[in-house]
């Protein structure tokens, strides 16, 4: 660990290399063991940074604004690569964004509202970054990334960086070729439309007031739990199962919106973990239906999680 903290200091600043950091703190479920080794490059330090990692046989998780992940309670061992603040810049050019990968979706949202810039308005509420959208192609209420992303820079398992366009990304629900191929997205490039600023404006008020009214933003979440189940909804078959409300330790289905696991205070990774456990046997149970957890689980668990029973 010395020569590789040595070789790492050859390239990035004291500050943003951080040892045994609480990932509580990088997680919107707020809650999340220590990252032996969490480092914060910017775009250009990024290839390096990888290449000492490679060199180092050191292993490498790479997360974004952390608004999809649950993250064990002992943690993740390695290194712990976040695409934050260091890689946020925004441009635009006509009716075209670029926008690295640790831009916040909402940041890029407004941009293309002050630009007078349509196509957008879906993703002013997502609480993701550029990079996690490319993973998994995030989305919400009739739009997705796959519907404005023209190309995506990644690098790849060479070092490369590599340009793929817009239907190279096999976007589909929820993925894309970025994990199965082992790519780190760098930044995208969406195509927009020109519009009002006022028309669009009044859509990300109208989404917002739908997503304040029926989603429990009120407490730290990943947002929603579980994938939609083809030819169901998720939310609607816990409720229908009587989980509303369910809790484990700090963790709880949310009483407003079932498809939400939420932390109501002091929950811990395994509480969370065991609360998602339970829902999908009892919904299993109950109605034949297999719930896929939208959530990324990453590191390790404490032994004994629960399932409520």
């Amino acid at each position: 660990m010395k020569e590789l903290r040595n070789d790492l200091e050859q390239v990035l600043q004291q500050k943003q290399i951080l040892f045994k950091e609480p990932l509580a703190r990088h997680t919107t479920f707020r809650v999340g063991g220590p990252a032996e080794l969490l480092l914060t490059p910017s775009a250009k330090q990024l290839p390096e940074v990888m290449r000492i990692l490679n060199k180092h046989r050191c292993p490498v998780t790479v997360i974004g604004n952390g608004s999809n992940l649950l993250v064990g309670d002992k943690g993740i061992r390695g290194a712990v690569i976040e695409i934050g603040s260091c890689m946020s810049d925004i441009s635009v050019d006509g009716a075209c964004i670029t926008a690295q990968a640790g831009a916040m979706l909402a940041r890029v949202a407004m941009q293309a509202y002050q630009s007078g810039l349509s196509g957008m308005e879906f993703a002013a509420g997502i609480p993701g970054s550029v990079g996690g959208a490319m993973v998994m192609n995030a989305g919400a209420y009739g739009g997705e990334m796959k519907d404005i992303v023209v190309s995506v820079d990644v690098l790849d398992q060479d070092g490369r960086v590599v340009r793929l366009a817009g239907e190279e990304m096999d976007f589909s629900y929820r993925h894309s070729c970025i994990t199965e191929q082992g790519y780190l997205a760098l930044s995208a490039v969406f195509h927009l439309q020109k519009a009002e600023p006022q028309a669009i404006w009044d859509r990300m008020e109208e989404l917002k007031e739908r997503r304040v009214s029926k989603q429990p933003l009120e407490y730290p979440s990943a947002g929603s739990t579980f994938k939609r189940p083809e030819g169901f909804f998720a939310g609607k078959l816990i409720m229908d199962a009587g989980l509303a409300g369910f809790t484990i330790g700090g963790a709880q289905v949310s009483p407003k919106h079932c498809g939400f696991v939420i932390n109501r205070g002091g929950a811990s990774p395994s509480d969370v973990l065991a609360v998602i456990r339970h829902v999908q046997k009892t919904v299993k149970e109950q109605f034949g239906v297999d719930l896929e957890p939208e959530v990324k689980l990453l590191g390790e668990f404490a032994a004994d999680v629960q399932t409520g029973e």
